[in-house]
C-alpha cells in the first residue's frame, strides 16, 4: 500500500462565545482548524485534523500547519501510510520541530491502518474493549459566582469532573476562586485548577500555600524549571501540560518528580504515534492522565479519546471535548459525543467516521496525484 495523494482543507470554527483563560489575559473566539485526507493506491483513505487553540496558547498556528504540510506532505507520496514509525521518521528528517503540523497526517495513517485491519484505534491502542470516556466541562475564568454556576450549568449535563481556569497577578482573586469553587463542589464532583502559565513561581506559591483545596494544580507556570520549583513548596499535586513538547520533556518531568499527572494531547505532541508513546511511559510510572486534545471538531475529539478508551482507569482521568465549545459542527452528530458525561465507542473500524467534503468545501491545496 501507498500513499498517493494528500488534500488538505482548512475551516474555520468560531466558539459559541468567548472564551478566557490565563486569569482572562488570553481571549478566543474562534479556532483555525486543517483537515487532512490521505488515500493510497489500495483505496483506502485516512482522515486527520490540526487545530491549534488560536496562535496565543501554544507555538503553533493555524496558518502555519498549513505552511508546513506544503514541505511535509510531499515526502510522504509514496510511503506505506500503516508503517507508522517511518512515516515519523520521515516528517522529523523532512522539517524538525513542528508537531502540530505532522499531527493530522500521523492521525490519517493511523486511520488507514485501522480501517485496513478492520480494526478501531482503541483495539490497536491496546485495549481489549473500550472504556467508557467520562469528560470534564472547561470553565473559562470569571468571577467566583460566575465560575460555580458555569460549573452548575455542566453539572446538568452530565459532567462530574470540571477544568476551572484560574490564574493572574492578583492572587488574593485566586484564592477567593479556588476556595469558593471547591466549597460549592457536590460531594461526587472534582475539579483540577487550571492556571495555563499565568502565575509567577512566586504568586503560585503565595496562591497554593494559603487555600485548604488539595486538587489538582495545573500548569502553575511558563516552564518546567518553574513549575519544579513550585511543585517542591506546596500540598497539592501538579499536572503539567503547556510546557510538555516532546517525549524528553516528559522524561525530564518524570526525573525531577515534578508531577504526579499530565495531559496527553496528540496535536501538541506531533500525533497519535508520539501521543501513545507518552501514554505508555505515563502508566509505567504511574502518572494519571487527561488525553484529549489542544482543540478541533469532533473529529480531533474522537481520534485522542480512542487512546483514552484503550487507557487503564488508575491512569486514566476524564477528557474534554472541544467541539462542546464550537457554534458549529462539520462532523454533524458524529464521533465522541456527550451521553450522561461520557463517551463510548463501538468497533467501527479507524477512527470511525470520516468527514463529509462537501461541507467542508474545495480543498486548498493537494499533493500527489492530479496536484
Amino acid at each position: 500500500m501507498k500513499i498517493t495523494k494528500i488534500s488538505v482543507w482548512q475551516f474555520d470554527l468560531p466558539l459559541s462565545k468567548p472564551y478566557w483563560l490565563s486569569g482572562g489575559r488570553l481571549k478566543f473566539e474562534r479556532l483555525d482548524s486543517t483537515f487532512v485526507r490521505i488515500e493510497t493506491d489500495e483505496g483506502l483513505a485516512g482522515w486527520g485534523e490540526g487545530c491549534p487553540w488560536g496562535h496565543t496558547y501554544l507555538p503553533a498556528h493555524g496558518s502555519g500547519l498549513r505552511a508546513a504540510l506544503e514541505l511535509i506532505a510531499p515526502a510522504l507520496i509514496g510511503k506505506d501510510p500503516r508503517a507508522l514509525e517511518s512515516i515519523n521518521r520521515a516528517m522529523d528528517l523532512q522539517l524538525p520541530g513542528h508537531p502540530y503540523a505532522k499531527a493530522p497526517l500521523d492521525i490519517a495513517c493511523w486511520d488507514i491502518l485501522g480501517k485496513s485491519s478492520s480494526s478501531p484505534l482503541w483495539l490497536l491502542f491496546g485495549a481489549e474493549n473500550p472504556a467508557e470516556v467520562a469528560i470534564n466541562s472547561s470553565i473559562s475564568t470569571g468571577t467566583p459566582d460566575e465560575m460555580i454556576a458555569d460549573i452548575q450549568a455542566a453539572s446538568a449535563r452530565g459532567y462530574k469532573t470540571h477544568s476551572a481556569k484560574v490564574g493572574g497577578n492578583n492572587f488574593k482573586a485566586d484564592i477567593d476562586r479556588i476556595e469558593a469553587i471547591s466549597e460549592a463542589l457536590e460531594p461526587d464532583e472534582q475539579v483540577t485548577f487550571d492556571v495555563n502559565r499565568a502565575w509567577t513561581p512566586g504568586v503560585a506559591l503565595q496562591v497554593l500555600n494559603s487555600v485548604a483545596a488539595r486538587d489538582w494544580i495545573e500548569q502553575p507556570c511558563e516552564t518546567l524549571a518553574e513549575c519544579a520549583l513550585v511543585a517542591a513548596k506546596v500540598p497539592q499535586p501538579i499536572m503539567l501540560d503547556e510546557c510538555l513538547h516532546s517525549f524528553a520533556d516528559h522524561l525530564d518531568a518524570w526525573k525531577a518528580g515534578i508531577c504526579q499527572g499530565v495531559k496527553v494531547k496528540p496535536n501538541r505532541v506531533g500525533g497519535l504515534t508520539k501521543a501513545k508513546q507518552i501514554r505508555d511511559f505515563g502508566i509505567s510510572v504511574g502518572w494519571q492522565m487527561h488525553i484529549e486534545d489542544t482543540g478541533g471538531s469532533a473529529f480531533a475529539d474522537t481520534a485522542a479519546l480512542h487512546l483514552a478508551a484503550a487507557t487503564p482507569e488508575a491512569n486514566r482521568l476524564a477528557s474534554w471535548l472541544c467541539h462542546a465549545h464550537l457554534a458549529v459542527d462539520p462532523v454533524p452528530g458524529q464521533g465522541a459525543r456527550n451521553v450522561e458525561g461520557s463517551v463510548h465507542f463501538d468497533q467501527s473500524p479507524g477512527i470511525g467516521f470520516e468527514p463529509d467534503p462537501e461541507i467542508l468545501g474545495d480543498p486548498i491545496a493537494v499533493y500527489g496525484d492530479a496536484a
